[in-house]
């Protein structure tokens, strides 16, 4: 463990053989001291470090599966404008419950919805430039058949409800 001159009180570390050479698991402690000596106010404190990924890989290692991370909407997005909506739809998705992926990296519609129909996604949401302006996306199923349907922002949240029932 790294810094064990500013804890005090309790310290402590997880390890694991199991691992190899990256046995640390989860460390911390109390370290009331530390932000007087950085030139802050004397304040108690504490906190840890966790490796989620050797925390993952000790799981999967006892058997455990991890669950298909599937999310409920994949957002495709392609312009100035559609940037900007998007970003804000998918938080208000997200505010509203569903599990949204947005798309990331650039392309085109095509090589976007490609990546939409592998994420797993019950639909996609499509906005561009035009439908930016209109305050509106596109809804498109991708699991369940369906026809992709013109919906208000503020009302998409119920309508990908009522796709994925």
């Amino acid at each position: 463990m790294r810094g064990l001159d500013y804890y005090n009180r309790t310290v402590f570390e997880w390890v694991t053989t199991r691992l190899g050479a990256q046995g640390t698991i989860c460390a911390g402690g109390r370290f009331d001291g530390l932000i007087g000596q950085i030139g802050g106010k004397p304040a108690p404190a504490c906190g840890f470090a966790m490796g989620v990924e050797r925390l993952l890989a000790l799981l999967q290692e006892d058997g455990m599966q991890q669950p298909p991370a599937a999310p409920d909407v994949y957002l495709v997005h392609q312009g100035e404008a559609a940037d900007a909506l998007a970003s804000v739809t998918a938080e208000s998705l997200r505010d509203a419950g569903l599990k949204v992926l947005l798309h990331c990296g650039g392309g085109g519609f095509k090589a976007q919805m490609k990546k939409a129909d592998g994420s797993g996604a019950t639909c996609a949401v499509i906005i561009g430039d035009d439908e930016a302006a209109a305050d509106t996306a596109t809804l498109k199923p991708l699991r369940n058949g369906g026809e992709q349907q013109c919906v208000g922002v503020a009302e998409l949240p119920q309508r990908i409800r009522e796709l994925i029932k």
